[in-house]
């Protein structure tokens, strides 16, 4: 017997759809928090000031209840919490790597009533002198890089600013990184500062494919009067979207990284297939042109080291020629193996032989170091963890069944 025949046989009748879930004001603009006012009927008169009092307690407060806005009147505390929550993403899973490095898994609400929750991930990067938070900015991915994981997820949608910027807000929720925050549970020591200083939007995604958002998330999260993250801390990487890179620095002021990977087209046109639509040359012309580039803002190249693949002296010796008069700097990545994974990491030797080669040519080489591995957190391999999760809660629910 089915479930519908048991409702049939009960006479059950049916239940009225429940009631919308009222919206969070968390990681909204102050636009979008004027707006919320108005819909509470705050006087347009007063929609700035009391937007700036909303800002302040959210995002450089961190509060989770309107009853803490001590400096809002309590009238409009109350029309605030009939209407709207402080609520957050719900955080399904926490990882923490033997390295410091955490990995969040969040549970973005659904959309509207045909769509279903998404789920994301953010992870935070402890380092001396400052934290990284790595954040997503869509749900899955487009591009199909043959060495990241990300990229064999399919796009589900892109995230609303808010979204963007409640990662953060979770962030600091759960090291403990409010202002004025006495707590206890923060993964590395304090010295006085913030644990997350640095944003980096090199998560899930594309960014340049959700430009509007990122460009409103940034402007929530460097609000000095709010979230206070100053945007030359901000960087946002892109696979090579050429016709939105101008915008993005114009927009944004944020930081621009490119994910290079390759020197040759036909190469690139494997390893980042959106190298087909704007080859090499025309997304350095696009570098070259990007607002705000100089000596004191480079734009940081990033290239993934491939076995056998990019990683020859030739390879490195091209990549400085292209790079030729550019403000740059070049992050080596050492390939970050998953399931699956066509390629291998470079030797040991084999890096540093590129990067020798690159720091005497004038460049910066760091070479990234592998940070939180162990809990697939690293670069590329974010979601394939929670991928293996879901896959055995899903075996081990059909073995009950």
């Amino acid at each position: 017997m089915t479930l519908l025949d048991i409702s049939r046989n009960l006479d059950i009748a049916p239940q009225p759809a429940p009631a919308a879930a009222k919206p969070s004001l968390v990681g909204l603009t102050r636009a979008r928090l004027g707006e919320a006012l108005a819909s509470v009927g705050v006087a347009e008169r007063q929609i700035k000031m009391r937007s700036g009092q909303l800002n302040h307690w959210i995002h450089n407060r961190g509060a989770t209840s309107f009853d803490e806005m001590t400096s809002v009147s309590k009238d409009l505390r109350i029309l605030l919490a009939d209407a709207f929550t402080l609520g957050r993403p719900e955080i399904v899973s926490e990882q923490i790597s033997s390295d410091g490095t955490r990995k969040w898994l969040l549970r973005m609400p659904a959309q509207g009533p045909r769509t279903r929750p998404a789920e994301i991930e953010t992870v935070y990067i402890p380092e001396e002198g400052r934290g990284t938070l790595c954040v997503s900015s869509q749900v899955g991915c487009t591009l199909t890089c043959s060495f990241c994981h990300t990229g064999t997820q399919v796009l589900v949608r892109n995230l609303t600013a808010a979204e963007i910027v409640a990662q953060l807000i979770v962030a600091r929720d759960r090291l403990g990184d409010w202002l004025g925050d006495a707590s206890e549970s923060a993964a590395v020591p304090r010295d006085g500062g913030r644990f997350v200083t640095n944003i980096v939007f090199m998560g899930m995604g594309e960014p340049l494919y959700n430009l509007d958002a990122v460009r409103d998330a940034i402007a929530v999260i460097a609000d000095g009067e709010g979230l206070g993250i100053g945007r030359r801390k901000i960087t946002v990487s892109t696979s090579g979207v050429v016709p939105e890179m101008r915008r993005l620095g114009e927009e944004t002021g944020a930081q621009l990284a490119i994910s290079l990977h390759a020197v040759r087209d036909d190469l690139r046109n494997e390893l980042v297939p959106i190298n087909r639509k704007y080859p090499i040359a025309e997304l350095l012309d696009a570098c070259r042109a990007y607002p705000g580039a100089s000596n004191a803002r480079r734009i940081t190249f990033e290239y993934v080291m491939l076995k056998g693949v990019n990683d020859s002296p030739a390879d490195a010796r091209e990549l400085v020629r292209l790079l030729s008069g550019m403000p740059a700097k070049i992050n080596l990545i050492p390939f970050n193996p998953w399931p699956g994974s066509p390629h291998e990491c470079s030797d040991w030797a084999t890096i540093e032989r590129f990067s020798e080669i690159v720091f005497r040519a004038g460049y910066a080489s760091p070479v990234r170091t592998p940070r939180g591995r162990d809990i697939s957190a690293a670069c590329g391999q974010l979601k394939s963890e929670t991928q293996r999760m879901r896959a055995k809660e899903r075996e081990a629910l059909a073995a009950a069944e």
